[in-house]
């Protein structure tokens, strides 16, 4: 069984979403929950440690650990998640930097791209920090929740934004 909830946070409406024990899924108020019509709404313990994260997070306190996630997805996505959660807070990495790190595991040549499609699959907004993510040049794409949602993101943890711009889709 799925289990839905929204949260009111800094952010906007959030939804949350649980299979009774694990955290399955966090959308922005601009995403799509990706969960099925039959989902229940119900409160449940893990709504309440992950709305405590987050409000930790949104008071600009790095959270002492994460709710319980259960993540699901192909192996190459899971693999990107993983890395995207060993992202430091207040720290950013680029797509190439990540598909570098996957090359060594996979032992054959990534691309940025594919890392890219990974990340936008990401389930779990903000806890898996693919807000962190951006283009080796600075450019602040490819955020599923909006870009002025990512650059509030990396606002909250103070991250030296004098580098990353959003790029200029008319040129």
């Amino acid at each position: 069984m799925t289990y839905t909830y929204k949260i009111k946070t800094k952010l906007g409406t959030i939804t949350l979403a649980s299979d009774g024990t694990n955290l399955i899924g966090l959308w922005l108020d601009t995403q799509k929950p990706n969960v099925k019509k039959d989902a229940a709404n119900k409160q449940l313990p893990i709504f309440i440690e992950t709305e405590k994260w987050l409000e930790e997070y949104f008071n600009q306190k790095t959270p002492k650990s994460n709710p319980p996630l259960k993540l699901e997805g192909t192996n190459f996505q899971k693999d990107v998640w993983e890395i995207l959660k060993q992202i430091p807070y207040g720290k950013t990495t680029t797509y190439g930097d990540i598909a570098k790190t996957l090359e060594k595991k996979y032992q054959r040549k990534m691309s940025a791209q594919a890392v890219g499609r990974a990340v936008g699959k990401n389930p779990i907004s903000i806890i898996v920090p693919c807000h962190r993510v951006v283009g080796s040049n600075g450019n602040l794409t490819g955020y599923a929740g909006g870009i002025d949602k990512k650059i509030k993101l990396l606002q909250i943890e103070q991250i030296n934004m004098d580098n990353l711009f959003v790029p200029d889709k008319n040129a």
